[in-house]
């Protein structure tokens, strides 16, 4: 502020190179150089370790969408799941949400309980359940005699599916629970009171009011949930290793697979370059159909 003017003083070039310089270089350095060397591995065929790097053109990107890679099958694997995923984790946090956000006795260790999994990482997680579906469930199966619990969960592409989407909502629904209590925290009691007095029912306040004010808090859940899904990793390596056959390979761990395992590190980066554009694809059209319905709701 200049005080003998009385106005706000604006900030010079130099000063605005001192906050941002160090952040954008370390962007540079860690994010922007790397994605554009990974560009220009994406057209050679290179394994990662040798210096011989053989220059190849589109031929990587020929085979990943003429079969030739497994990318295009574990697309389809990770489109399934991440579809079901979104539905039921956000569906179940709000549900979640809207059960502890009533005077529910002990509902701050309810909270806790549920957001626990949400903590512990995919890793973790992926090795403590395939000791449940490998020896828990089929020994539970057994004592109850049960078929459904009886068979071998990870020994089929089905269970082996659905065993991933169980983990999966399992440890995320928490975060999607916290933020949603968050939000209907945040509404304005005058008018659920209002809407309660005017003799709305709790299915009504819930469904017309308190649902199309936190429509921002479900755009950032939508948005969390499907990257997360998409970029699935740790839990699918620990919990199937993208088995059995690779029916159950995410494009993540098939990329791993590539890079590391098969050693084409060059199709691998193709494979990631796809993967970045897809995942920026749906990302996009989600959040232009949640904006959309958050202009609705609030006109």
């Amino acid at each position: 502020m200049n005080k003998s003017t009385g106005k706000a003083l604006k900030p010079k070039l130099y000063e605005h190179l001192f906050f941002l310089g160090p952040a954008s270089i370390v962007y540079c350095i860690v994010i922007l150089i790397p994605f554009i060397i990974s560009i220009v591995y994406s057209f050679t065929d290179w394994n990662g370790v040798s210096n011989e790097i053989k220059w190849v053109g589109f031929k990587n990107f020929i085979d990943i969408f003429t079969g030739s890679s497994d990318f295009l099958q574990s697309f389809v694997f990770t489109l399934e799941v991440s579809l079901i995923n979104v539905a039921l984790v956000n569906l179940l946090g709000i549900l979640l949400a809207a059960a502890l956000y009533s005077k529910l006795p002990f509902r701050n260790g309810f909270r806790l309980i549920f957001y626990l999994p949400n903590v512990i990482g995919g890793l973790i997680l992926g090795f403590i359940w395939q000791f449940i579906f490998v020896n828990g469930l089929p020994s539970i199966g057994r004592l109850l005699q049960n078929a459904v619990l009886s068979k071998g969960w990870l020994g089929t592409e089905m269970g082996s599916f659905w065993a991933i989407i169980v983990v999966s909502v399992w440890q995320s629904m928490g975060y999607v629970m916290m933020v949603m209590v968050a939000a209907f925290t945040g509404l304005p009691q005058d008018m659920i009171e209002s809407a309660r007095i005017d003799g709305a029912t709790s299915s009504q306040i819930f469904r017309k009011i308190m649902i199309p004010n936190v429509m921002p808090y479900i755009t950032v859940c939508l948005f969390w949930t499907l990257s997360s899904a998409f970029k699935m990793f740790e839990l699918n390596y620990s919990l199937t290793k993208g088995g059995p056959y690779g029916t159950t390979t995410s494009m993540a761990l098939n990329i791993y697979n590539d890079a590391f395992a098969n050693n084409k590190y060059g199709l691998a980066t193709a494979e990631s370059l796809i993967f970045f554009l897809i995942v920026l694809a749906a990302a996009v059209i989600q959040l232009y159909f949640s904006r959309r319905q958050e202009r609705r709701f609030e006109a």
